[in-house]
């Protein structure tokens, strides 16, 4: 065999539930690994010649695990190894070994590793840095670029996430019914933040960070294998799904954001689109509402929308109702109100928004959207004042370049205005 993009499929589908097997064997992230990484390059020495084996996963846990061990014996000697209740004593043999990953182990593996890198004491930015080197295999650099950081601070940042793990004494146990239910939450926050970080870029950063929107939606899938009947892991998967299937029509050849109402929709991404939906259909009908099938639910009504003018904004506006009920915030607010503004006009959207300055006053979006409802009603002086706020805080050359483009609308319509008086 020639061809070896297979070798790296299979290692990569492979990589959550190895490492999160040889942690529990060793107890240790790095030598977890260091041990995954040591197996990795004898797959790739041994698999073009002899084929691949009966189950990739298998054979790399148990590659990974003796290789570890020999390197524990050959670096201490002196020293006897860990007993049975810190390595695992699991048979040498392959079918053995696959015999278990078929049961609880996998789903439990998997868990453990998801639940270590969504540790309490670790703060978000070093959760999803974490979670991108240890369950999806990115390099360092990968992360940093995507960051827009330095590798040497990448590296810092995931150090320092391990030595807050190693501190806290995390128990390598099968996690029970209890602390699975207290951390899926978390694990689909994280992973949701991670699609986020991918989402949010814009203009020349945005074919940069893209990787991590669809390493969000992979990860979401794998926990959508964990838990294949719960509906709010299908509503995340579907909610990402139909964002990212946006993607290609979000900003213009130049960079710029493209909005809503002006995408080309035959950009969509149909296959995503189909995979959503099927999806947020699916978890309505277990009748267990939450926030990310809420939000799942707005995004397939854009979805299934031929054209922008056939948006059902009369649902939507319900939809956020339920959200602001279920998760109250100024940010849900503001969405809505786009809602409200085509269903009963600008000044309600206005009224509604007026009471979210003083929680949204360092935020782009919320000036952004009071300074288009006040150009809706005429009031060009107002609005060109929200918009110059907008372009103080904006963060990114796109977001900037959008404003501009609704300041340069103002100052033709005064021009036109002026010609017209004269």
């Amino acid at each position: 065999m020639t061809d070896l993009a297979w070798i790296e499929t299979a290692i990569t589908a492979a990589r959550p539930q190895a490492i999160g097997a040889l942690l529990r064997y060793f107890r240790d992230l790095d030598t977890a690994e260091e041990a995954f990484q040591n197996a990795c390059l004898r797959a790739l020495k041994a698999w073009p010649e002899n084929g691949p084996p009966r189950d990739p996963t298998a054979w790399l846990i148990m590659i990974g695990r003796n290789v570890a061990i020999d390197d524990l014996r050959r670096g201490k000697k002196q020293q006897p190894l860990p007993d049975d209740a810190v390595i695992s004593d699991l048979d040498d043999a392959e079918d053995a070994l696959a015999e278990r990953l078929d049961g609880s182990h996998y789903r439990d593996d998997i868990l453990r590793l998801l639940f270590i890198c969504c540790h309490p004491e670790l703060p978000p930015t070093q959760q999803i840095a974490l979670a991108l080197r240890i369950v999806s295999g990115l390099t360092v650099p990968q992360i940093a670029r995507a960051f827009l950081v330095s590798d040497a601070a990448m590296e810092q940042r995931i150090t320092r996430a391990k030595a807050k793990v190693a501190r806290a004494g995390m128990l390598f146990e099968t996690p029970g019914a209890v602390e699975r239910a207290e951390r899926l939450g978390a694990v689909a926050a994280m992973i949701y933040l991670l699609f986020n970080e991918g989402y949010s870029a814009a203009g020349e950063t945005a074919g940069v960070r893209a990787p991590l929107c669809e390493e969000a939606i992979r990860l979401a899938r794998l926990l959508l294998r964990l838990f294949p009947s719960e509906p709010e892991i299908m509503g995340l998967t579907a909610l990402m799904l139909l964002q990212h299937a946006r993607a290609p029509a979000r900003f213009d050849s130049g960079g710029t954001i493209v909005l809503l109402e002006d995408q080309d929709r035959s950009l969509w991404n149909a296959t995503m689109i189909a995979e959503g939906l099927a999806l947020i259909d699916k978890a309505m009908r277990h009748r267990r509402t939450g926030a990310y099938q809420i939000q799942a639910a707005i995004a397939a009504l854009h979805a299934r929308a031929p054209r922008y003018e056939d948006t059902d904004w009369a649902q939507i506006d319900l939809l956020y109702g339920s959200l602001e009920i279920l998760q109250p915030s100024p940010v849900i607010t503001l969405n809505r109100a786009v809602a409200v503004a085509k269903l009963r006009g600008p000044e309600a959207a206005l009224a509604m928004i007026a009471p979210l300055e003083a929680r949204l006053g360092s935020y782009f979006h919320y000036f952004g959207a009071k300074g288009a409802l006040l150009l809706q009603q005429g009031r060009c002086d107002e609005a060109r004042t929200a918009f110059n706020r907008a372009i103080a805080l904006a963060r990114t050359p796109a977001e900037v370049s959008h404003i501009r483009m609704h300041l340069d609308r103002l100052m033709r319509e005064a021009d036109a205005a002026g010609r017209a008086s004269a």
